[in-house]
Order: C-alpha cells, then sequence, then structure tokens
C-alpha cells in the first residue's frame, strides 16, 4: 500500500535519475572492475544494523547484504585533482540496503577494507567503518575472471572471491538495480544520523559467474548466509561525486 501511495517506494524502474547532489562538491571518485555479491537475508536481521531514522529497503520480500570488491581511482576532495597514491587502492565493502520513511534510499556499510592506512583513519574518524587490510585485485587473461582477495592485519578475517563476467550481455532487471542505483549511505556519527549523498549515471551491470569464493568478512560483520550468492554482478565502473551531508531526523 505505502508503494502505491509513495512513488519513492516501488523498486526504479528503469535506472532511476541521480538526484541533485546539494553542494558543495566534497569529493571525486571514479570506482572501477566492481564485483557485486548478494544473499536474501530476512529484514529483522538487517533491522538490528540500521542508524536511528532508517529502516531495511525490502526487495522481493527480503534485505539484502553485498560484498563488494571495487578499485578507487584518482579520488580526489572537492573539485580538485586526485590525491597522489591515497587516491588509488582496491576497497572490498560488506553493506545493507536501507531507506528513510520518506523513500530515501541509501547504504549502510557494515565493513569497508582498504590498504591506505591514512584513508582508513580519516573514514574512521568520520564514522565510517573502515578496516585497514591486504586487498588484492586480481584480473586472469586466462579465462577472463576478476577478483578480489583480503586479509586484515587486525582479527584474522580473510575473503577470496572471483567471477567470470558476462559482457555480451547488459543486465537491467528491476533486482540488480535495486542493489545497485543508490545514491547516499547512511551512518551514526556522535550520536546522529548521517546521510552522504552521492551521484552517478547508471552501472553498466553484466551477470557473472562465480569460480572462486572463501569468505569470512559477511559473517565478521554479523551477518549469517548460506550457500552461494543469490545475484552476482559485474560492472567496468563509474564516476562518482559526493556531497554535502545531512542530519536524518529520528
Amino acid at each position: 500500500m505505502d508503494a502505491m501511495m509513495n512513488p519513492q517506494l516501488s523498486s526504479p524502474d528503469p535506472w532511476p535519475e541521480a538526484p541533485q547532489l546539494p553542494g558543495p562538491i566534497i569529493m571525486d571518485q571514479r570506482w572501477t572492475d566492481a564485483l557485486f555479491l548478494h544473499w536474501r537475508v530476512p529484514e529483522a536481521t538487517a533491522a538490528a544494523f540500521m542508524p536511528p531514522g532508517v529502516m531495511p529497503d525490502v526487495y522481493d520480500g527480503s534485505s539484502w547484504v553485498g560484498l563488494i570488491g571495487f578499485r578507487m581511482r584518482k579520488a580526489g576532495l572537492g573539485r580538485g585533482p586526485a590525491i597522489p597514491f591515497f587516491g588509488d587502492f582496491n576497497e572490498v565493502n560488506v553493506r545493507l540496503y536501507s531507506r528513510e520513511p520518506d523513500g530515501t534510499r541509501g547504504v549502510v556499510f557494515l565493513s569497508l577494507d582498504a590498504d591506505r592506512l591514512a584513508v582508513v583513519l580519516t573514514a574512521r574518524a568520520a564514522g565510517i567503518p573502515y578496516v585497514w587490510s591486504r586487498t588484492g585485485f586480481h584480473s586472469a587473461e586466462s579465462d577472463g575472471s576478476t577478483g578480489y582477495s583480503v586479509r586484515r592485519f587486525r582479527g584474522g578475517a580473510s575473503s577470496e572471491f572471483a567471477a567470470v563476467p558476462e559482457l555480451d550481455s547488459v543486465v537491467t532487471d528491476p533486482l540488480s538495480i535495486h542493489l545497485t542505483a543508490r545514491f547516499g549511505l547512511h551512518t551514526s556519527f556522535r550520536g546522529r544520523t548521517l546521510y552522504i549523498p552521492n551521484t552517478h549515471s547508471a552501472w553498466p551491470l553484466h551477470q557473472a559467474e562465480l569460480i572462486r569464493l572463501d569468505d569470512g568478512l559477511v559473517s565478521a560483520a554479523g551477518m549469517v548466509v548460506a550457500g552461494p550468492p543469490d545475484s552476482v554482478l559485474f560492472s567496468p565502473g563509474v564516476r562518482t561525486q559526493f556531497g554535502r551531508p545531512r542530519v536524518v531526523s529520528t
């Protein structure tokens, strides 16, 4: 019923237009070679991880947890040039999907692994749960696979996953759009829930065949999944910009 009364709550079809980004631009990044693995999880399980003022964003009766690897490239502050060395690194994150009462969609990060300590410390100071880890990107010409590996310097959690993208097909189904058409993140910072908006063009999405998965990051984040992922996607990437955060009413 609420989806009929508020069109923002219905599944986007096709790609929704990115909302106008509130100025000023605080960061410019490129995300490349993205590999998305997703599992269904109970809504009640995801709700326990939501910051105050937001709820799980449900699709097809389920919440979803994602394990996503990508290559950060040319990250820079504002509209300025990319930051040398620190603006390029590999990242693997575990995330859930969130929604405000007015229909604003976002993601809630449970963890983000990266190998740039300065980036990790700066992001953690802003309330983003980065973890310092040894992260690797792997691309094999022999089988066309793309993959990522993580080994944390503390705690011992690790992950390794890879898939072969089907680059001759383009994915536009509602579930894939629901999981990737996200224009902001929800996070807790000093007792407040913040929404940090971003904007980017539509992800060019392709189905991918999973060939390797040995993951401990999802369970380390407090989520329990079983079996292979329900969705495996690949994208060559997008450019994104982040705007001024706002406080979410709780």
